[in-house]
């Protein structure tokens, strides 16, 4: 059966009745860090982590993990710990300039994570991203793309409501992510009643002064943001802003690094070790940062 996009393009001018809340955020108790790790989702390249014990337990370690690595699986892992789904939507735009995934394809493999995965707790939409080189490859315009990503969070609730869906907003200057604030209720939909809004094309510029003021702007309206692909630059600047984040950046630093003693592989850029190790260390550095900006810790920096 064909995949139904049940909508297009909304227009700003146009009410619609208010969709259902999304799921109410059920909270994690973490032992180590408390409010800290709230926003801490580790990413990894590996689907097979969400089962790996040493994520799991008393201190577990939520994940962050791609559609793309995860699509097409005969067999998925059963998670140990909970974890959020991205789209991989920058890397779809950046192949073929638009989604090649239906809409009730994209809800029905989360439909498929949800149930056989496990302890799924936010899924992001088919978002449209608007950095520069996005914009060229697509040869649309931000307003084209953040009609396309509201659309695309109006499509997957409308295929199925009971996931964990999380709307994102899209732009680049402030004007635009207001806008689409503004877009969103214009169809129905208060982000303030959301447990989660992603923010979209921030990552690469997010230790600027104009991404801090998109943050601190947008928090200031009572959004709970998660930061997409957030650093540790990044996150020094407004990790007391969002409500959660997600990092890569680990494997990135772990290529330029020498593997952790005992280990075999030629770099740790996809070893749970490195990565947790890393990930205390941020988290560690965080609060002290806060207290004394002259804390310098190089070994992180990615």
């Amino acid at each position: 059966m064909q995949s139904v996009a049940l909508f297009d393009v909304p227009a700003s001018a146009v009410a619609a009745p208010a969709l259902p809340p999304g799921p109410v955020d059920p909270g994690r108790t973490y032992l180590q860090y408390g409010e800290a790790d709230r926003w801490s989702y580790l990413g990894t390249h590996q689907p097979s982590w969400l089962e790996r014990p040493e994520f799991g337990g008393s201190l577990a370690v939520p994940l962050c993990v791609s559609h793309r690595r995860l699509a097409g699986r005969r067999r998925l892992p059963r998670a140990v710990t909970s974890w959020m789904l991205d789209s991989g939507g920058f890397t779809e735009l950046s192949l073929h300039g638009h989604w090649t995934v239906p809409p009730g394809q994209y809800a029905a493999a989360v439909r498929r994570y949800a149930e056989e995965v496990g302890e799924l707790e936010r899924a992001a939409i088919q978002d449209w991203m608007c950095e520069p080189q996005i914009l060229a490859k697509t040869v649309r315009t931000i307003y084209d793309h953040q009609c396309r990503t509201v659309a695309s969070y109006l499509n997957l609730m409308w295929h199925d409501d009971e996931l964990p869906w999380m709307p994102v907003l899209q732009g680049w200057t402030l004007d635009d992510y207001l806008r689409c604030v503004d877009m969103y209720a214009a169809m129905g939909v208060d982000l303030t009643l959301e447990p989660l809004v992603g923010l979209g094309s921030v990552c690469r510029r997010q230790s600027t002064k104009e991404a801090v003021r998109i943050v601190e702007t947008l928090h200031g309206l009572g959004l709970r943001l998660h930061g997409f692909g957030f650093k540790v630059t990044g996150l020094r600047e407004v990790h007391h802003l969002l409500y959660s984040s997600d990092s890569l950046a680990w494997s990135f630093n772990a290529r330029r690094h020498a593997p952790l003693p005992g280990c075999t592989h030629k770099t740790c850029s996809n070893c749970p070790r490195y990565a947790l190790a890393w990930r205390n260390r941020l988290l560690a550095s965080l609060s002290d940062w806060q207290q004394d900006s002259a804390v310098s810790l190089p070994d992180l920096a990615a």
